[in-house]
């Protein structure tokens, strides 16, 4: 379901990584490395925010470079700041994620979006919400539809024990028939998602 081969991204005469490859179909993997790594780079290359140099990346079995609708479709993507259009509310981002992936907002959304304690902000916009409220906004449209890859930079940042717990429970759920890739400083946070842990030097050997 998540695949790239070779990837590699420099910025001028630096490079930040290259020779990237991996492949998954289902589970939780916690990209564990140094500060100023690339980490986040890389997400947003997987994610299609970023354009790689060399390289290929599939979700879901579809080139994000020659069928990027296709391979889009089938990512949930959680930056680690989640503002999206400030004068949107809580409730309308989850309405146009569900239309934009042709699916009702159901009950189990709204239920996770309540054990996330975010039923008072719902009717917020982004600019009146926190940076924890904000990331719990977009881990709740993970469960939007059926989309076979998710993609997390470093989720629990804001998060308090109690969205932690939920979180947790959420990746482990997800897991079990998706790819959940994310980044993260908090080894117990990997831990208790049954991530496995890798990291760059990981991702540069050839499986």
């Amino acid at each position: 379901m998540l695949r790239f081969d070779n990837l590699c991204k420099r910025y001028g005469e630096r490079t930040v990584f290259q020779g990237l490859h991996f492949s998954a179909s289902a589970g939780c993997v916690a990209l564990n490395d140094e500060s100023g790594s690339g980490k986040s780079t890389l997400l947003g290359v997987l994610a299609g925010e970023i354009e790689a140099d060399t390289g290929e990346v599939w979700l879901g079995g579809h080139s994000l470079r020659s069928a990027p609708l296709a391979a889009k479709s089938a990512l949930t993507y959680v930056p680690e700041d989640c503002l999206t259009y400030p004068l949107e509310t809580g409730r309308d981002f989850l309405e146009r994620v569900a239309t934009q992936r042709k699916a009702a907002l159901e009950n189990r959304t709204l239920e996770l979006a309540e054990r996330f304690g975010l039923a008072p902000h719902l009717e917020k916009r982004f600019e009146q919400m926190s940076f924890g409220t904000r990331k719990k906004m977009f881990l709740t449209a993970a469960s939007i539809g059926a989309p076979t890859v998710l993609i997390a930079d470093e989720p629990g940042g804001g998060l308090d024990a109690a969205a932690r717990a939920v979180l947790i429970d959420l990746f482990k759920q997800l897991g079990q028939d998706r790819v959940v890739f994310f980044t993260s400083y908090d080894a117990a946070l990997t831990q208790a998602c049954e991530a496995k842990a890798i990291s760059f030097a990981d991702l540069a050997r050839r499986a």
